[in-house]
C-alpha cells in the first residue's frame, strides 16, 4: 500500500483522542450579495431553502434530513467561515474540544450553536490555518428523496465533499490521518513530491482532498447528482439561461476518484462541484490509487485540460473573528508548472510517445487551448 511522505515539521499526534467524524456536513461561505448568491444556489441550481432573513440563507440538498449543507452569509469579503463536520455522539464534541485544544489551536464552544438547526459545537482555527466545526445535536427537516414532484432534472442529492487548498500536502495528510481520516488516492511525482491526495471518513473517495499550493484557502464544495445526465441538464439549463460562463470546467470524467464532473463558479468566485458516480472504500484493506503527476488523465479521463484558473484561484478562508486567513504560499513543486511548461506543452504520460498519432506526439493539449 503507498504511504505519503513523512512531513519535515508534522503537526504533534494529541494524546486525547479524536473524535469519530461521520462524514462532512455542511459549509458556510461568505457572499458579498445575498439576493444574487440565491438565484444562482437556488433558482439555478435548485437547492432547498431551509431558513431564510436578512443576513443569512440556509439550503439543503434532496436527501438531505439535516437543517442545511450550506450557509450563504452575507460579508464584505467572499470567503469561507467553517468547513462543518458531523461527528458520531454527543461526548465526540467533547473530545473535538479536547483534542484541538491540545494541540494548542483557539477553540470555541457554543452550546446553542453558531448558526440555526445546529446545537451544541466546536469551532477551531485548526493547525493547517483552517476553520473546522464538529457538532452532534442537528435539527431534523423534511427529507425530500420521495417528492418527485419538486425535482429538476439536476437535483442535487447531497453534500459529497470539501476539496482544501495547504501548502504541505503530506503534512496535512498526516494531521488528518491522526484525526481518523484515510487517504483513497493521491498525485505524485517519481521524486516522491506529493500534489494532492484525497481523504475520506464515510466509505466514498473522500470527505475533504487537500491540494497543494498557497493556503489555506478553499478550492471547492461538492454535491453530487444521482446520475452524469443531471450533470448534462445543469450545463444545458446554464446555456438556455446564458449563464454558461459560470461553467469554469467540464463536463468531464475524472480519472482520480473515477467521477463525473462540472465545476463552476457562483457570483462570487466561490468554486462548486456538481459530481457523480465514485465508488465504495469502506473495506480496512482498501488500496490507495497514486496516480503520475503527469498522466494526463489524472484530472480528465478523457484528456481535456485543466484550465489555468482551477490550478490558481480558491476561496479565503475566515478565523474566527472574520477575518481572512493569510496565505502561506507552496515550496514544493506547482502541479501547474510541472505539467505545463512556459510554451505552454508538457508530455503527457511518460514513454507512451511510440503508441500516439504522429499530430499528437510531445503536445499538451492546453498549447492548442492557448
Amino acid at each position: 500500500m503507498t504511504t505519503t511522505p513523512q512531513p519535515a515539521n508534522p503537526i504533534p499526534t494529541p494524546s486525547a483522542p479524536a473524535p469519530d467524524v461521520l462524514r462532512c456536513a455542511y459549509m458556510e461561505i461568505q457572499v458579498t450579495d445575498l439576493q444574487r448568491s440565491r438565484d444562482f444556489y437556488v433558482d439555478v441550481l435548485g437547492l432547498v431553502v431551509t431558513a431564510e432573513d436578512d443576513n443569512a440563507i440556509y439550503l439543503r440538498s434532496f436527501e438531505e434530513f439535516i437543517h442545511h449543507n450550506l450557509v450563504l452569509r452575507k460579508g464584505d469579503v467572499a470567503a469561507v467561515a467553517a468547513f462543518s463536520y458531523r461527528v458520531r455522539t454527543p461526548e465526540d464534541v467533547d473530545r473535538a474540544e479536547a483534542y484541538f485544544t491540545e494541540l494548542g489551536c483557539r477553540v470555541e464552544r457554543r452550546r446553542d450553536g453558531f448558526v440555526k438547526g445546529i446545537g451544541d459545537s466546536v469551532r477551531v482555527e485548526d493547525p493547517l490555518g483552517f476553520p473546522y466545526e464538529f457538532f452532534y445535536d442537528v435539527e431534523h427537516v423534511e427529507r425530500l428523496a420521495w417528492r418527485y414532484d419538486l425535482y429538476t432534472p439536476g437535483a442535487l442529492v447531497r453534500l459529497d465533499h470539501f476539496n482544501q487548498v495547504t501548502p504541505d500536502v503530506p503534512r496535512a495528510v498526516k494531521y488528518m490521518d491522526d484525526l481518523g481520516f484515510r487517504t483513497t488516492e493521491d498525485i505524485r511525482d517519481s521524486a516522491g513530491t506529493v500534489y494532492a491526495a484525497w481523504m475520506r471518513r464515510k466509505p466514498t473517495v473522500h470527505d475533504t482532498a487537500m491540494t497543494g499550493g498557497d493556503g489555506p484557502r478553499m478550492h471547492h464544495v461538492a454535491f453530487a447528482t444521482h446520475e452524469k445526465h443531471n450533470i448534462l441538464a445543469i450545463c444545458d439549463k446554464l446555456g438556455a439561461l446564458r449563464l454558461s460562463d459560470h461553467i469554469e470546467r467540464g463536463p468531464g470524467r475524472h480519472g482520480v476518484s473515477n467521477a463525473f464532473y462540472l465545476y463552476l463558479r457562483d457570483p462570487d468566485g466561490h468554486r462548486v462541484e456538481i459530481y457523480t458516480q465514485d465508488y465504495y472504500t469502506g473495506d480496512p484493506d482498501n488500496p490507495v490509487v497514486t496516480w503520475d503527476v503527469h498522466d494526463n488523465q489524472r484530472r480528465d479521463w478523457w484528456g481535456t485540460p485543466v484550465v489555468p484558473s482551477w490550478y490558481t484561484d480558491a476561496s479565503l478562508v475566515l478565523d474566527l473573528d472574520g477575518k481572512p486567513q493569510p496565505l502561506v504560499s507552496r515550496e514544493d513543486d506547482s502541479e501547474m508548472e510541472v505539467t505545463i511548461g512556459a510554451d505552454g506543452f508538457s508530455y503527457t504520460r511518460e514513454n507512451d510517445e511510440d503508441s500516439m498519432p504522429e499530430w499528437k506526439q510531445g503536445e499538451y493539449k492546453l498549447g492548442h487551448q492557448l
